[in-house]
């Protein structure tokens, strides 16, 4: 069963019924007049659901952009393959970057050879001192002299630390799993931070799927539920979530509200929302439109009539309803979806009630008919 969002929230305190057994009593003589088919208002709990056009979102998606500037030596996967976490996409030419990285070891050696030099001056200083054969100036001028060593050391680690980044950056590693899509450079091509991105990477499942609600279906549907925004996405009010595919195809797999924005968009008077499936098969891409149906997760009771019976006129939806003494009512009525050939009654009807379904044409209110419960052996022939 299927219907719209708007008419979901209209009619989610309802459930659905099904074709009863007449509980109007019958005149055990048929009256003179027309002779009429009914039908029985019952009720019978169905869950409810609706369904709304969402839109398939990444998780995570990335534009991988080099970090460091260089030639391209190398492009090591093909175009949209699946990669791994940490698998490495592109080469950038490190020999630069590895000779950097050589003469900053080579600068700590120098300074350590220098620390050593100091120490001895200092130890040397500061012995003459003892023996009051040097001064106390000389003394600090060595101790000075130390502590520059000391922080020349420094300085060589953290040069050699980041000449190994610029050097680990020349080879460019996929950040999470995922699927990328079509290369920008070509090899041999000089790229760097301020080039376009090398390619896009997309986290391809699971996968979320955004759709939108109005403020009153926003409202209507927590009132319901009487759920709050943080719980209906993360704890026990969460609802099922199904998808079909652009051709028509239902997935199998459940997917569960997830995240719900904390504001109304005042441009579109909606609030946005993410659903998140499994997406095990990669069915749902990034970017593509998609069918949601949203499941209450209990049956609710509703009151159901022939959609036979319903007709229409300036003022709205209206039945005929056959009252006790066997007379036509005309009564006003506010109907929720459809289910199948039947149609939820949101306000007019009462459960038992008998409305006429075959017959139409033949009375008017206040008229009096013969009234056959619909399906019996001497139901009405024809309209």
């Amino acid at each position: 069963m299927k219907l719209t969002g708007q008419s979901f929230f209209q009619a989610i305190t309802f459930g659905a019924a099904l074709f009863a057994s007449s509980q109007v009593s019958v005149a055990q003589e048929a009256p003179s007049g027309p002779m009429v088919s009914i039908a029985v208002a019952h009720t019978e709990g169905l869950v409810l659901e609706a369904t709304f056009i969402g839109r398939g979102k990444a998780i995570d998606k990335v534009d991988i952009v080099a970090r460091v500037s260089g030639f391209l030596q190398d492009f090591l996967v093909k175009n949209g393959a699946d990669v791994k976490k940490g698998e490495v996409l592109f080469k950038i030419e490190p020999g630069t970057y590895a000779a950097n990285l050589a003469a900053r070891k080579a600068e700590k050696a120098s300074a350590v050879a220098q620390l050593k030099l100091a120490q001895i001056e200092l130890d040397r200083k500061s012995e003459l001192l003892r023996r009051e054969s040097g001064t106390v100036a000389d003394r600090d001028i060595a101790q000075a002299n130390f502590q520059v060593a000391e922080a020349n050391i420094e300085i060589a680690d953290a040069t050699i630390q980041l000449a190994e980044l610029d050097l680990s950056y020349t080879s460019v590693a996929a950040p999470f799993d995922g699927r990328i899509g079509r290369a920008n450079p070509s090899v041999g091509e000089l790229v760097g931070p301020t080039t376009s991105p090398l390619v896009t990477l997309i986290r391809t499942a699971p996968i979320y799927v955004e759709f939108s609600l109005t403020e009153k279906q926003l409202v209507n549907f927590l009132q319901v539920h009487d759920a709050s925004l943080e719980n209906l996405a993360n704890g026990s009010k969460a609802l099922d979530v199904f998808v079909s595919l652009p051709n028509g195809t239902q997935l199998e797999e459940v997917g569960h509200i997830v995240f719900a924005d904390n504001r109304i968009d005042p441009a579109t008077g909606t609030v946005s929302l993410d659903v998140e499936f499994p997406n095990d098969n990669g069915l749902i891409f990034d970017g593509s439109f998609v069918s949601l149906r949203i499941e209450d997760n209990a049956p609710t009771d509703a009151l159901l009539i022939p959609q036979a019976a319903v007709q229409r006129d300036q003022r709205g939806d209206f039945v005929l309803v056959v009252g006790a003494e066997q007379t036509v009512e005309q009564r006003y009525v506010t109907l929720g979806r459809q289910d199948g050939v039947s149609v939820v009654v949101d306000d007019g009807l009462v459960e038992g009630e008998a409305v006429i379904i075959e017959g139409l044409q033949r009375v008017r209110p206040g008229v009096e008919v013969n009234a056959i419960l619909a399906g019996s052996a001497t139901s009405a022939e024809g309209n």
